[in-house]
């Protein structure tokens, strides 16, 4: 068949062949490198689709994704016959053609959405994503559920079982063609770059000759073995080898024409630092024209941005990295920053962007060059390998299409990974997908809605999930006896002919948790400043003005409670927690009169004289609870100390040991439960969810209650945590700013090492709101440990203070100017949130709580987050759209 479609570059064979699966009315898996074209298939579904006078969907795992189709399918077919369904924009959702999160298109499917007539494609961008642990399921609702006469079109990057996934589609929807296409469209050399302090200039070599590992890299590589290792950071007279630094990278680059380049750095805080370092260096990419053109740009971009919320984005230093033509680009800046450096980079102008991985995750932004600075990233726990699959989504960005005949992906030497690791990375390009399906509350409740219990169990049993656990058992059964043989000889380890050394271990983690668990006394002052309220009385301590003193207010300010207090002297004060040299106490309350007039003279006057006459306690700390701390931390000391094991010399040994049989004891643990699950099947773990769901009274028997039917419209991952805090009443009566503090704890998600900042709650009502969550939560958690189910991820507060003054009114630099949050964190906690709030707005039974969510959620969006949300801009993440 002969495809004329209206595209300015030959069709390559896999593109052709997928045309006509699609031409003969079949469903089509495309896997293939990024930037290979696989578009092209799902346009073609969608000109087939208009041609024949039905409708496409066209959906994308992230808003950003949907954004940029949106304007790439209007432009092509016209905006009048396109449409886009976002949580941020809704445009023309009646077109024949319409672009849209994964999320949208489940939704409406479960809601039954009349939209749905006449739909004839619908395109899974990104199908892969079904192996993310959250969002993943989705993808295998809407395979599963999506009416049987619809078409697919999934594309997906190159996967090892590709053939697999197909053989599953092509057994839930009928016949599917499988599309593999490996070859990249533009041919990509691996180097390897290295710094040598001998030489003029940093090594770079081909990191495979002939498909087999340098050899010449590989004798650079030992003679830094051989030597002894040392800090990178070292001077000259240590080791001969470094890892380049960035201004070398990137001046060797431009020698050899290997820019524009995207950098890969996984860390927000080092892609700005390499900004700055490069730009103090003295490099400068640019011409005075192409100044000119970043300026029009960015101006164009940033135009939604008021002076002020510019100012404490530091618009100015950023622009100078910019017209240097250096960028860096992460979630932690504000969308039109991030579009700004998109729009420079396609262009052009910016030479080199420093960047997360986010970057790889389908914008398009192609390089010449993808410079990989470390192949190992922190997980939030460790330290871990990149995988192969995130190797080749990384470098999937080197080479444009047209433009390039050769793209380069270039890895940094480091002292901490050996080359043959590097070359044994760059040769296996492929990954698995493996799924993540599982079922949850809402998915539980939308099947009882929709069908009877027979249809429900068979659809589960339809799942990828199902049908790889089938296959999955004897790999666990052999995994078991292996990591048995380990476990014997690593027990053997930990025994010590003068104890139990697994005694000594377990009595030194105790002991180590014990003291990490014992608060600070700033952080026991901070709390106890957090809890006090206008008119709680306290004792100021010691000098003249010691004594009990009236709080008239408590604000946080610059991370820290401040309290205006007033003595039985009419003295008024302003104390913080350097003023307290440990927790103070609650001593009574003196009821304030009204109206509340704080630096009224007579307000003062009658608050002294309640305080004269007020019976107070005497506010003695009672230290019972600290002495036993006390004690049991100075037993468990005495133990560690005193236990026959501690004086073993092999004791390194042991302990060494017996943190592995820990870890191979978990690891067998969870393959006990992985060949569980494959061999009772997903069957099992739906009559767990039902156990909950029927204990906190959503169903009754296989039938929905009042509850349940308003779980059915709630799209989350704390589902049945708020569709309880609906139901019982507790989050009514409160006024928008408070509603939207509260919800925010469903939402926000503390990220990074160290102990969070004790929260900040805008009344004691809202506090009090947030105790009931949490007891509710411990409730919750119960329930699904005793039910053998993973447990709701702990609500968090520490946004609460920056929604309330967000949804209050307050300005963006008075927002963030004390805070460690940066601006891009900020916009999309708040776009997140305003997505939860739409959602309770919809299904809250008490309309004036209804109508307050509604208000919140337009109150949060103005300034950066509305201007955050136009096309093209977007945070990195889609959430649960409605």
């Amino acid at each position: 068949m002969t495809h004329t479609p209206p595209y300015d570059f030959p069709l390559d064979d896999f593109q052709r062949r997928a045309m006509d699966a699609v031409d003969e009315g079949r469903s089509v898996l495309v896997a293939a490198p990024t930037g290979s074209g696989k578009t092209v298939v799902a346009e073609h579904a969608v000109a087939d689709a208009l041609a024949r006078g039905g409708k496409a969907f066209y959906t994308t795992p992230i808003k950003a994704l949907s954004n940029q189709k949106y304007a790439d399918l209007a432009r092509r077919h016209g905006a009048d016959r396109v449409g886009l369904l976002t949580g941020d924009n809704s445009i023309n959702g009646d077109a024949p053609v319409v672009v849209m999160t994964t999320e949208v298109l489940r939704n409406m499917i479960y809601a039954g959405s009349g939209a749905l007539g006449g739909l004839r494609w619908v395109v899974l961008d990104e199908v892969h994503y079904l192996q993310d642990p959250y969002r993943g399921p989705v993808w295998e609702e809407v395979i599963i559920h999506l009416d049987p006469g619809v078409g697919l079109i999934c594309l997906s990057a190159t996967a090892s079982n590709a053939e697999e996934l197909s053989d599953w589609i092509s057994t839930v929807r009928g016949p599917t063609a499988t599309i593999i296409e490996e070859r990249r469209p533009v041919e990509l050399h691996n180097l390897y770059l290295v710094g040598d302090r001998s030489a003029e200039r940093p090594h770079l070599l081909p990191t495979l000759v002939q498909a087999r590992p340098n050899p010449q890299a590989s004798r650079l590589d030992a003679e830094a073995i051989r030597g002894p290792r040392r800090r990178t950071d070292e001077r000259p007279g240590g080791r001969r080898l470094h890892t380049p630094r960035r201004a070398e990278v990137i001046d060797r680059l431009d020698d050899e024409g290997m820019l524009p380049a995207i950098y890969f750095i996984f860390s927000r805080a080092a892609c700005d630092d390499a900004v700055t370092q490069l730009r103090e260096a003295g490099v400068r990419l640019t011409s005075r024209e192409e100044r000119d053109q970043i300026r029009a740009i960015c101006g164009d971009r940033l135009a939604g941005l008021s002076g002020a919320d510019l100012e404490v984005l530091r618009w100015q230093h950023w622009m100078l990295g910019m017209e240097a033509g250096i960028a860096a680009h992460h979630a932690g800046m504000v969308p039109p920053f991030k579009e700004a450096v998109e729009a420079c980079f396609t262009a052009g102008l910016v030479k080199v962007v420093f960047a997360t991985e986010t970057l790889a995750l389908g914008i398009n932004m192609p390089a010449r060059a993808v410079v990989i600075e470390k192949l190992s990233k922190f997980t939030g726990e460790r330290h871990e390998m990149l995988t192969p699959g995130q190797y080749t989504q990384l470098t999937g960005r080197a080479g444009r299409r047209g433009i390039d005949e050769v793209g380069y992906a270039v890895v940094l030497w480091s002292p901490f990974v050996t080359f043959e690791q590097v070359a044994a990375l760059v040769s296996t390009r492929t990954f698995a997908i493996s799924s993540a399906f599982r079922p949850t509350y809402n998915m539980a409740a939308n099947l009882i809605r929709r069908y009877d219990p027979e249809t429900a169990q068979h659809l589960l049993g339809l799942s990828f999930a199902q049908y790889q656990a089938d296959r999955d058992v004897v790999r666990i059964e052999a995994a078991l006896d292996r990591s048995a043989g380990r476990l014997a000889r690593e027990r053997e380890g930990v025994e010590c002919r003068l104890g139990d050394a697994a005694e000594l271990v377990d009595l030194e983690r105790r002991l180590a948790e014990t003291r990490r668990n014992r608060p600070s006394q700033a952080r026991e002052v901070d709390e106890a400043l957090a809890r006090l309220t206008p008119g709680d009385v306290v004792r100021v301590p010691g000098g003249k003005s010691g004594g009990p003193a009236v709080v008239l207010t408590a604000t946080r300010r610059h991370g820290n409670v401040k309290l205006r207090v007033l003595t039985a002297t009419r003295r008024r004060l302003s104390l913080g927690p350097d003023d307290f040299p440990e927790a103070p106490r609650r001593l009574g309350r003196v009821a304030l009169p009204e109206p509340y007039q704080p630096n009224s003279t007579a307000f003062q006057r009658e608050v002294a004289g309640r305080l004269a006459r007020a019976k107070l306690g005497s506010g003695t700390r009672s230290r019972h609870a600290d002495r036993r701390a006390d004690a049991t931390l100075e037993a468990l000391t005495k133990a560690v100390a005193d236990h026959p094991v501690a004086a073993c010399p092999d004791l390194v040994a042991h302990r060494r040991a017996a943190v592995q049989v820990e870890r191979l004891e978990r690891e067998r643990e969870r393959l006990h439960r992985e060949a569980g699950a494959g061999r009772a099947s997903l069957v099992h773990q739906l009559e767990r969810v039902l156990e909950v769901l029927e204990r906190w009274g959503c169903v009754d028997g296989w039938s929905l209650t009042d509850a349940g039917v308003r779980l059915c419209r709630i799209y989350h991952e704390a589902d049945l945590l708020l569709a309880e805090s609906i139901g019982t009443g507790l989050l009514d009566g409160l006024d928008p700013p408070s509603l939207a503090g509260l919800v925010s704890t469903f939402t926000f998600e503390a990220r990074g090492p160290g102990e969070p900042p004790v929260p900040w709650f805008p009344s004691g009502e809202v506090r009090t709101r947030w105790a009931r969550l949490v007891a509710m939560h411990a409730r919750l958690v119960d329930a699904e440990e005793a039910a053998g189910l993973p447990t709701t991820r702990p609500l968090d507060p520490g946004f609460v203070a920056l929604a309330y003054a967000w949804a209050a009114g307050d300005g963006l630099s008075a927002i963030l100017e004390d805070e460690e949050l940066s601006g891009g964190d900020f916009v999309r906690n708040v776009k997140q949130l305003i997505d939860l709030l739409r959602q309770v707005g919809d299904v809250a039974p008490v309309a004036a709580t209804a109508t307050a969510a509604r208000e919140a959620a337009d109150a949060l969006f103005r300034g950066v987050v509305s201007a955050s949300s136009s096309l093209g801009v977007d945070d990195d993440g889609s959430g649960g759209e409605r």
